[in-house]
């Protein structure tokens, strides 16, 4: 039963399993990403998904004014405070998403085998027979044949509040379609995708450079998530816009790939991009069913290998409703970061679900269990060879640093940095013990103020698998002219000591810079 990228004593014996697992003090090494909305917005809430094991908190626009988030947001800094654990904040951008408006908000029927016409006429109300659309283009961009699905969650098989339409003619700036399940429609908003088809609307849109230039701004995101990324142009665009807008041109753009146009561009957008995320819900309507799982493993593969953060979506559905997954979806979670998934992204689970808490830390327990069975060797191997000879420096110090410390059976990795790059390179070498980055501050000037830097790159290290950021202070420098950094040095040490990661007669394996040199050191702790 020996599997490549399992880790298993052989034969396992079953029993085993059933052993129950050591509690330790990071719950899994693979973060969770929150999205915040009406069931998740209290202090008592949000500290309590911080508690569970989230270390990122989604903001998506595709719902709720700014006032709306700006609330949550406040919330989510109050319950930091009161916890004590960072969280890092990522906006969801919009984008080119098709929507049908029913300002009624009064529900809809759809009876498999009618018709229904798709209208750009957003004067009429929306019925059994006409769904107004928000875009103009549909017409020109369909043709006979085309599959169209319309939800609210968009159309994942199981749920009946999703509908799945081909069309049939298109009569003017009208497509009409035939309706192939029955289903009924209720809220004021339902996305509509059609599958495989170029829409031609920018990917940040007017709306969404809004929210960026105010909002975003004056809450200085750590990520940008943006949306329905087609092409690397989309990511050089929206850096190029960041870049005007004050502190946001240190926010991290990960590209959100949700349809076949993405997939297709997929290396180059990886390249632009610092992170991706794999949008299954919308990938799962543009790809055959049979070819998800092999999208899945060939990103996260690329992704491992550029030593970029790899977020998955859509795992947990069910748990919207229920306070257990599907076998189909505990399996999911640990097949994920069996993938390489970096981080596990719940959306509706979290939203509006009625479990987030519960959500939360089931899918941690999940992660943590796969990580203890994660073939740690085989990858590091794999790794090493894809990146080749010569090495960069960095590189070769970060992949020296993990391969000694799984050698003398380290119990933490601390790496000093101050842009994060070192500490991310250690975390693309997916060491089995946490790599603590101790975030050294820079003082910066703009000539008219001084200023730290360093809050940007601890909180997103918040969403790279295995990394947990401390702040420094910027009093004690890290790349100290003397041999002897021990001030931060102990401030981490102490810091890991509290926390339970280490005990005495452990081992640590330190990362730092002495003056230009690089040093990666063993230490081993008295009592």
């Amino acid at each position: 039963m020996h599997s490549s990228h399992l880790l298993l004593e052989e034969p396992i014996r079953m029993a085993s399993i059933l052993e129950p697992s050591k509690a330790s003090f990071f719950p899994a090494m693979t973060k969770i990403v929150g999205t915040l909305g009406p069931k998740s917005r209290s202090v008592e809430v949000i500290s309590a998904c911080l508690k569970a094991g989230m270390s990122v908190a989604r903001f998506d626009f595709s719902w709720g004014g700014p006032e709306y988030h700006q609330e949550t947001l406040e919330n989510l800094k109050a319950a930091v405070k009161v916890t004590k654990k960072l969280c890092a904040v990522m906006l969801d951008t919009v984008g080119p998403e098709l929507q049908v408006v029913n300002k009624s908000e009064t529900a809809i029927s759809l009876l498999a085998d009618g018709l229904v016409v798709l209208t750009p006429d957003q004067k009429r109300e929306a019925s059994s027979e006409v769904l107004p659309i928000n875009f103009d283009g549909l017409s020109k961009a369909v043709k006979p044949g085309d599959t169209i699905f319309v939800g609210q969650y968009l159309f994942t098989g199981s749920e009946t509040t999703s509908v799945w339409l081909e069309v049939s003619e298109v009569k003017g700036n009208d497509v009409v379609c035939v309706i192939k399940n029955s289903a009924t429609l209720a809220g004021s908003l339902f996305t509509l995708h059609a599958s495989q088809i170029h829409i031609g609307l920018p990917t940040l849109s007017d709306k969404d450079k809004e929210v960026i230039s105010t909002w975003g701004v004056q809450n200085k995101i750590d990520f940008l998530s943006l949306s329905y990324t087609r092409h690397a142009e989309d990511v050089r665009q929206a850096r190029e816009y960041l870049s005007k807008l004050g502190d946001l041109y240190q926010t991290q753009i990960f590209a959100k790939i949700e349809n076949a146009e993405g997939l297709t561009h997929f290396d180059e957008i990886l390249q632009e991009a610092d992170g991706i995320i794999l949008s299954r819900g919308n990938l799962g309507i543009d790809l055959p069913p049979e070819k998800v799982f092999l999208f899945q493993k060939a990103a996260l593969y690329k992704c491992n290998m550029a030593g970029k953060p790899a977020v998955v979506t859509r795992v947990v559905d069910s748990m919207t409703d229920n306070l257990r997954p599907t076998r189909a979806e505990a399996t999911d979670v640990a097949n994920a970061v069996l993938d390489g998934s970096d981080a596990i992204l719940l959306g509706a689970e979290t939203l509006r679900g009625l479990y987030p808490v519960e959500t939360i830390s089931t899918v941690g327990r999940i992660c943590a269990e796969a990580e203890k069975v994660f073939n740690q060797d085989l990858y590091f191997k794999k790794t090493v060879k894809y990146v080749g000879e010569p090495m960069t420096h960095l590189e070769s110090i970060a992949s020296s640093a993990v391969r000694a410390a799984i050698k003398v059976k380290a119990s933490v990795i601390i790496c000093f940095t101050s842009s994060g790059r070192a500490a991310r390179l250690i975390a693309k070498y997916r060491p089995t013990m946490p790599v603590l980055s101790v975030v050294i501050p820079r003082l910066k000037t703009n000539q008219l103020r001084w200023n730290f830097s360093g809050a940007f790159e601890a909180r997103q290290s918040l969403i790279v698998r295995g990394l947990f950021p401390m702040l420094a202070d910027p009093r004690h420098p890290a790349e100290s002219t003397s041999a002897t950094n021990e001030s931060v040095l102990k401030v981490a040490l102490d810091h890991g000591k509290a926390s339970g990661v280490i005990k005495s007669h452990d081992r640590v394996v330190v990362c730092q810079k002495v003056g230009d040199a690089s040093v990666v050191k063993i230490i081993e702790l008295e009592d």
